[in-house]
């Protein structure tokens, strides 16, 4: 029996190796904002957030890519809110010959939102302050930037990447607001960290 398990768990081990080192990671950093999308490239103050995902092949040929995306991430906006999200994207680059790649997505996406600020309800006559629970919304996104990749020659290879992405956060403050706009600017990494070396 020990056999057996021991077996099963080194098919399991290989298995996951051989998968993970076909897929890359992503990894940024960005700069969150509640703005008018394309009004400003940058904004401050900066509300920092991170977010790590992973790409999956789908169509690529010379010049062109198309891929689907997975993504979590976390932001903190200052004296509003602080979010937990997971998002799912179609992306498609161009890629010229000397590396450049220009790229463009259109994702949607779960956020949860949490206040950084202490919050009080209306009870008895009186307020009495009471933990956030969060706030469910949907973040519909579109996104442009620029890729390069360090090994022209490779399809794996690694690509520094500063993204703009412009979302909508809905229900915002439901029967006053509807919908609140944002955007991220996203400086990242795409690199394989579990290929292997071939000898």
């Amino acid at each position: 029996m020990r056999t057996i398990r021991f077996s099963l768990l080194c098919f399991i081990l290989f298995l996951t190796q051989n998968v993970l080192a076909q897929q890359p990671v992503t990894l940024s950093i960005f700069n969150e904002s509640t703005a008018i999308p394309y009004d400003r490239l940058f904004s401050t103050p900066i509300h920092p957030g991170v977010q790590i995902g992973t790409e999956f092949n789908w169509k690529e040929s010379r010049h062109f890519r198309l891929y689907p995306s997975i993504s979590v991430g976390y932001m903190f906006h200052r004296k509003l809110f602080q979010g937990l999200y997971a998002n799912l994207e179609l992306g498609f680059d161009y890629k010229t010959s000397f590396g450049l790649n220009l790229k463009s997505k259109i994702g949607l996406g779960y956020l949860r939102t949490f206040s950084t600020q202490q919050e009080f309800q209306f009870e008895d006559g009186e307020y009495k302050s009471r933990s956030d629970k969060g706030n469910s919304r949907l973040m519909p996104s579109f996104t442009t930037g620029l890729g390069y990749r360090l090994n022209q020659k490779e399809n794996n290879s690694s690509e520094i990447y500063i993204l703009y992405q412009s979302w909508l956060e809905y229900p915002y403050s439901p029967g006053f607001i509807p919908l609140m706009a944002h955007t991220n600017l996203h400086l990242g990494l795409r690199f394989y960290p579990f290929e292997k070396n071939e000898q």
